[in-house]
């Protein structure tokens, strides 16, 4: 009986428990992207739309409020098509650029001088801790010659923050 309860002392000593204690976070971003202004395609011509004030249109501003410095790149996109247009039989030709509206802090002033542009985004590194607004123009040139269908059209400028 003594050596059945001595092994059963010596099984119960080397039996080991685990346990998982996890541990959670919650990260908020640092950079928060608004729309200050929505963008309004005028109709200058009947094959061409177009965000440009002399068209019509109105530019869209993004605002970017960046909390830290260094931490992040703002990337945006300016449309290459329409997520909503009546039916469209020909190509439709797409330009656009991105620049600084406005800024909090004149050292932002150099965003627009150290962009990078290639296809249609353009990424801004975010190196100043403050706010900033970012302008985007539009124009879709319709076919060789050929007007526009009537109907609404919808494009989307493609805005985000992302972490470095």
């Amino acid at each position: 009986m003594k050596k059945a309860l001595a092994l059963l002392g010596l099984a119960t000593a080397t039996t080991a428990f685990a346990v998982d204690a996890p541990i959670t976070g919650t990260v908020a971003s640092k950079c928060v992207i608004v729309t200050d202004t929505a963008g309004v395609y005028g109709n200058p011509t009947p094959s061409v739309l177009s965000t440009a004030a002399a068209d019509g249109g109105v530019e869209p501003v993004v605002r970017y409020d960046v909390i830290s410095a260094d931490f992040y790149k703002a990337v945006i996109s300016t449309p290459d098509s329409f997520s909503s247009s009546p039916v469209l039989s020909d190509v439709v030709n797409w330009t656009g650029s991105v620049s600084v509206a406005e800024v909090t802090d004149p050292l932002m002033s150099a965003y627009d001088t150290n962009k990078r542009t290639f296809n249609n985004v353009t990424e801004f590194d975010l190196t100043v801790a403050g706010t900033v607004w970012f302008k985007v123009s539009s124009q879709a040139d319709y076919g060789a010659t050929k007007a526009f269908p009537g109907g609404n059209y919808v494009s989307v400028v493609n805005a985000e923050c992302i972490a470095l």
